[in-house]
């Protein structure tokens, strides 16, 4: 499995990182979700490079001329609901993808809220046979929900190649994803965090994403 952390480079993704953290700015929403928007379009942008080529003749007004484009079928798939403004980030690049959407989220299973556990109810996607499959997702925390939402999207066929991006990853949760997913597949994170809490909370990372972009829930 290979990782890219783009925190080991000098980008704007960098700005937009020390903007999510900041609990001042965290206040604006539009705002929380809207990095979070670009952040998934910029990492879209870096994915994009992997991919197969073929040149395609284009017509023009005034004559032709020969545009490498992309081959890949491409399958990008979200976590609900947290993931839904990255995935929006993806989509802005990758406009003719198909869709997937899978309804994974962590249920505390002591009283104490130390000890989690990964509950998958609903899943909406086309089959990943063949497809270039983009799992993506704000948290890559213990790494439970996006090792549930990978195994029940490939149910529906075999990728010929994986791609997960989060914004902010754990080394506990990319050991979890080293032990799930096929040996290609690549792992892009805007940031790589020391661990968790005791509560499975991202430390340093920045709260809650599917609170801060959408408003605390029950």
């Amino acid at each position: 499995m290979t990782i890219i952390n783009f925190a080991e480079q000098d980008t704007i993704l960098n700005q937009y990182m020390a903007e999510l953290r900041d609990k001042t700015y965290q206040k604006n929403r539009l705002l929380f979700r809207n990095n979070i928007q670009r952040i998934g379009e910029m990492m879209a942008f870096e994915i994009s490079k992997t991919f197969t080529y073929k040149a395609k003749t284009v017509t023009t007004p005034l004559g032709t001329i020969d545009i490498p484009l992309p081959k890949d079928d491409l399958l990008v798939a979200t976590v609900l609901r947290a993931g839904l403004p990255f995935h929006e980030g993806f989509l802005h690049v990758f406009d003719k993808a198909a869709n997937g959407f899978v309804s994974a989220y962590r249920m505390y299973t002591n009283r104490e809220h130390t000890e989690v556990g990964i509950h998958t109810e609903y899943m909406a996607a086309p089959s990943c046979k063949g497809k270039t499959l983009i799992i993506v997702d704000p948290m890559l925390a213990t790494g439970g929900s996006m090792a549930a939402s990978y195994e029940a999207l490939v149910k529906t066929g075999t990728p010929k190649k994986v791609h997960i991006a989060c914004v902010i990853a754990t080394p506990e949760g990319l050991e979890v994803l080293r032990q799930t997913l096929p040996d290609d597949a690549t792992v892009w994170c805007a940031a790589i965090d020391p661990g968790m809490n005791a509560n499975k909370y991202i430390v340093p990372g920045f709260g809650d994403a599917g609170d801060l972009c959408y408003g605390e829930k029950l």
